[in-house]
Order: structure tokens, then C-alpha cells, then sequence
């Protein structure tokens, strides 16, 4: 306190420095917070013993064998594991896992990565394609020499490619099934407190889950037996005999008419006369007529166009 009373450039903030003058304002400080927070504390603090009576009181008459309190508590537990089930199916969670991907991430990946993949693999070795077309085609004329290609050959080869779809298809309807009844597993845990319940609540849910799963594979491969059913040769994408004529004579018809639009009337040479105003004279040129234009060049080589 001497050395800010003595020094001029402290002089005027003396009574504002110092240990004692910091402590006067943070008690201050601190009994104005408390004034201000201490009405709504008192409130909250209220509000929670009013709550913990009510319940000590439901408590009072508490039955461990009320049918009522255990129905209760079971649909209260079951309304936790379906709503903690559907928030990691959509991903809208309170705690993100930061480390691995799990519940619905993990089937949006399924979805878009792993069976995009697996459609991949199968691969079409165009060679033996070429070769199976021709043991069908020679195998359905059996002695005979054919004409044309027969509808048969076609079909079975179409089929045969179609078919190879089953397999990737039931194995992604396997991956999703083993995901949610892994995403089953995370929230059956929290039921460890009742272990007759939990068991009993993961054999349910598991076995609705692989029935399910079971109906989802049937479907997936009704569908792939309903285009094995029919081979709609009519389809606007599929280019069939017809169709195909009908676009090489379009592509025909185009390049002729190209063709005609820029076809070449007469070539030769022209005398171009006063070139220049000052310097006037003639000069000769090489020149095309077309149906389009007509272009003169430098000589006959018709490298170096003039117009």
C-alpha cells in the first residue's frame, strides 16, 4: 500500500489496489450471485423434495407382488428398448460413437458399399459368354443347320446371368439381419439389472427379427423368379432384331444425309482479278463448289484454305 501511495503513476489508484481492496470485491461479487441464484435454487430445491415425497408415499404401500407396479415396470422397460432400439436404427441418438460405426450407419454401408461390391464381383468374361451363346445356339439346332439365332439360345443364356443375382441378394439380406440383431444386442445389455426379463426379451426379438429375415429372403427371391419368368424382348431398352435394323437404317440415313448435304460440285482452278486496289492484276486460285460452300485454296494440295 506505501509503494502505490508513493508512486505517481499509482497514486491516484491506491485505494483500488492491493489484496484487501480484491477481497472486498469478490465477497461482494459472490454475495450479489448468491442473492440473485438463490430464489431459483430454493425453487428447484422444493420442487425436488415435493417429487421425492409423492414417491416416498406411492412407496409406502409398495408390493413387490402388485401385478400393476410389474406390469408397469415391464412396459416401462420395454418402451426404453424400443425407443433406444429406433434412435440407433436412425441414427438420433444422445451419445455418437466416435470410434466405429454401428446400428443404422452400419446398414446405410451395407447398403451403398457392400452390396454395390458384391454385385461387382460377378464378373462377365465376354469370351466365355461368346462360347456359351454358341453351344446353345448349336445344341438347341440340334442336326440342323440354322438360319437365325432361336429365341431359346437367348433366353437361357439371359437367364443364366439374371440368376447369378440370387447369391449377392442373400447374402446383403443375411449382413442386414446380422446387423440389427447386433444393434439388438447394444440395447438389450442395459436390461442386465433383470436377467430372466433380458433373456427372455432377446429371444423374442431375435426370433421375430430371423422371421422376418426369412420372408425379406423369399421376397428378394420371388422377384428375381418373376424376371426369370418373362424375357420382355418389347422393353424400349432392350435392342432386339427389329429394333436394331430400325436404328442402323436411322444411322444410315444420317451419314447419307450428311454426305448429300456436303457433297462436291466442281473443282478447279479461277482467276481472282484486281486482288489488291493499289496494286491491282490477277491471281489464280484453286477453288471447291459445294452444295454448302464454296472455298478456294492455294494450289491443289488443299492445304492452306484462302477463304
Amino acid at each position: 500500500r506505501k509503494f502505490f501511495l508513493s508512486h505517481p503513476a499509482y497514486k491516484h489508484l491506491a485505494e483500488k489496489m492491493g489484496t484487501p481492496y480484491l477481497q472486498r470485491i469478490l465477497n461482494q461479487q459472490l454475495t450479489n450471485h448468491i442473492r440473485d441464484t438463490l430464489p431459483s435454487f430454493r425453487s428447484h430445491l422444493q420442487n425436488l423434495l415435493l417429487s421425492l415425497h409423492k414417491e416416498a408415499e406411492e412407496y409406502k404401500h409398495f408390493s413387490p407382488d402388485d401385478p400393476a407396479r410389474r406390469t408397469k415396470t415391464l412396459l416401462q422397460l420395454v418402451q426404453r428398448l424400443a425407443v433406444d432400439f429406433e434412435k440407433l436404427i436412425e441414427g438420433s441418438g444422445d451419445r455418437v460413437d466416435t470410434v466405429t460405426l454401428s446400428g443404422g450407419a452400419r446398414i446405410n454401408k451395407i447398403f451403398h458399399e457392400r452390396f454395390p461390391s458384391e454385385l461387382a464381383k460377378i464378373e462377365s468374361d465376354e469370351r466365355k459368354l461368346r462360347q456359351e451363346i454358341n453351344y446353345a445356339i448349336r445344341n438347341i439346332h440340334g442336326v440342323r443347320t440354322g438360319l437365325f439365332t432361336p429365341d431359346m439360345a437367348f433366353e437361357a443364356i439371359v437367364k443364366k446371368q439374371i440368376s447369378s443375382l440370387k447369391e449377392p441378394c442373400v447374402k446383403f439380406v443375411d449382413m442386414v439381419s446380422q446387423e440389427l440383431c447386433t444393434t439388438v444386442y447394444q440395447c438389450i445389455s442395459k436390461l442386465s439389472s433383470f436377467p430372466g426379463l433380458r433373456d427372455e426379451t432377446e429371444r423374442i426379438v431375435v426370433t421375430e427379427v430371423r422371421e422376418q429375415e426369412s420372408k425379406c429372403r423369399d421376397q428378394v427371391l420371388m422377384l428375381i423368379d418373376i424376371q426369370l419368368a418373362y424375357i420382355n424382348t418389347k422393353h424400349e431398352d432392350f435392342i432386339g432384331f427389329t429394333n436394331s435394323q430400325h436404328v442402323q437404317k436411322q444411322n444410315n440415313g444420317t451419314s447419307s444425309a450428311q454426305s448429300s448435304r456436303n457433297q462436291v460440285i466442281h473443282k478447279g482452278w479461277l482467276t481472282i482479278s484486281n486482288i489488291g486496289i493499289m496494286k491491282g492484276g490477277a491471281k489464280e486460285f484453286w477453288f471447291i463448289l459445294s452444295t454448302e460452300s464454296l472455298s478456294w485454296f492455294r494450289d491443289e494440295e488443299e492445304k492452306e484454305k484462302k477463304y
